[in-house]
């Protein structure tokens, strides 16, 4: 991969600047510029930073310095630079989540960058929503995170293996369209006795596990009649977590916990990576991060046998107005934006806005972003046309096969009509904080999932109150594209 990766960024850089004799010196010339961007701890994210910081100054002659500070310290240094108009970083790289905390001290991107072909090549529900607060564009997408599903395409397709699926349970074994047919299959896989088991998520407390549970929640709860409704009633802010579509999601979601390896409640994402990699699992779900790492044949077992496809839905949502089950005809898909992806902004407080929006505008080229969206280990994951519509540069990396289900997975997720949308709003981890206290305990059979999440709703009215009810119904609403009330 590494010596592939040193060739193509060769290739991308030329087709970007042309040939060094050509090149015009410093264009434009920021020789006199040093940016600092605050980034997580790496590889994810910040070496996809690095990476086109290190073309940039070729290009440009300014220099790009990214300060890498721990998940845990992001938020805090951000918005404490942020907050106290400090003139710290240049460029800030961050959560969808925090976009309300950080909203007024933000500067708006250029309207040169808000035009032509590379914008239109953004998806619209980043360039539309996640990259747009209260009107204004305040942020450029640099990674696109929407939760898809990865199997194993040489176990659903072996005739044997098909043959007593059906005799179990009656259909064909297949993608699965709906959750219960997602348990059905990790069911059937879970082999202990041959190292293999039904599925990996995430389970682990501070280790992405509310994004996890959110896909499942997303399939009952994001209902096509009452937009925005998944975590909240927009028009009161009363919590919606503890209702029955909640339940259920998570009930299923314990219920696959206990088809995955046997040390799959200490899973982070990364551990989720690995077991798919590694041959453990039968299907899985995820961030598009997946079906890169297990398709590389350097860090994986299963090369050339890892298929994916939109997440399942259902054909029954429940409607908190009604507060009854609706039934469809057909399955509703609801892909979960889970987390929504990565976002770079410039402080209103940098004195290099100009050197800053461009460096942006760089990293987050098709070319650029296409290069990193291939690269394992960036974190970057599609949120461009181009990127999903460029085969010949993903079969570098998957068989024809795996190209065409990646990109066609990343590409119906986040163009879904009932595509779902992160939680955004002020104080987002204090509300996610006592999720996961909840939720931890009901993995461990500590509480029922009902006793769980009354806890949860009860906390998260509280906290709704505490930091003002209207300021919050102001902000979701905005986050989830709803006129104002």
């Amino acid at each position: 991969m590494k010596s592939w990766l040193l060739a193509t960024t060769t290739a991308v850089t030329l087709s970007i600047a042309g040939s060094g004799a050509a090149m015009a010196a410093c264009s434009p010339d920021y020789s006199k510029v040093t940016l600092t961007v605050a980034a997580q701890t790496g590889p994810y994210i910040a070496s996809a930073l690095k990476m086109a910081g290190d073309e940039w100054t070729k290009k440009t002659c300014g220099k790009v310095n990214v300060v890498e500070f721990p998940w845990s310290e992001l938020y805090p240094k951000i918005v404490t630079s942020l907050t106290s108009g400090e003139d710290a970083f240049d460029v800030v790289s961050f959560a969808p989540a925090w976009t309300p905390d950080f909203a007024d001290s933000l500067s708006e991107m250029p309207a040169a960058m808000r035009q032509g072909a590379d914008w239109d090549d953004i998806a619209p529900v980043y360039r539309e929503r996640l990259m747009v607060w209260n009107g204004k564009t305040l942020s450029q997408s640099m990674d696109g995170d929407v939760h898809t599903y990865t199997y194993r395409i040489d176990l659903f397709e072996d005739p044997k293996e098909k043959d007593a699926f059906k005799a179990k349970y009656g259909y064909e074994l297949a993608i699965p369209k709906t959750w219960k047919e997602y348990a059905d299959i990790a069911e059937f896989f879970t082999r202990p006795d041959k190292n293999l088991w039904g599925t990996a998520e995430a389970f682990r407390r501070g280790g992405q596990q509310f994004w996890f549970l959110f896909s499942h929640v997303a399939a009952y709860t994001n209902h096509p009649s009452n937009p925005g409704s998944m975590f909240f009633d927009p028009d009161t802010m009363a919590a919606q977590v503890n209702n029955p579509g909640w339940v259920r999601g998570l009930e299923e979601y314990i219920r696959v916990s206990k088809l995955a390896p046997p040390n799959a409640l200490n899973f982070s994402f990364g551990e989720v990576n690995a077991a798919v990699a590694g041959g453990q699992v039968a299907e899985s779900i995820g961030w598009g991060d997946t079906g890169v790492i297990a398709a590389d044949p350097k860090q994986s077992k299963i090369a050339g046998k890892v298929g994916s496809a939109i997440l399942p839905g259902s054909n029954e949502l429940y409607n908190y107005k009604t507060k009854q089950w609706d039934k469809f005809a057909e399955v509703v898909y609801s892909p979960f934006m889970a987390f929504g992806g990565w976002q770079t902004a410039v402080p209103a407080t940098s004195t290099k806005k100009d050197a800053a929006w461009n460096y942006i505008q760089f990293v987050t080229s098709p070319a650029v972003s296409g290069l990193a969206a291939i690269t394992g280990g960036t974190g970057v994951n599609p949120y461009r046309a181009s990127h999903t519509s460029n085969l010949a540069l993903w079969s570098k990396l998957f068989t024809d096969r795996e190209a065409k289900e990646y990109l066609g997975a990343q590409a119906a997720s986040i163009a879904a009509k009932n595509v779902a949308l992160d939680m955004r709003l002020p104080g987002y981890f204090s509300y996610t904080e006592v999720l996961e206290i909840e939720l931890s305990k009901a993995l461990a059979g500590q509480v029922t999932p009902k006793q769980a999440l009354d806890t949860v709703a009860t906390e998260w009215n509280r906290l709704t109150d505490e930091f003002g009810r209207d300021k919050q119904r102001s902000a979701y609403r905005a986050a989830m594209g709803l006129a104002a009330k």
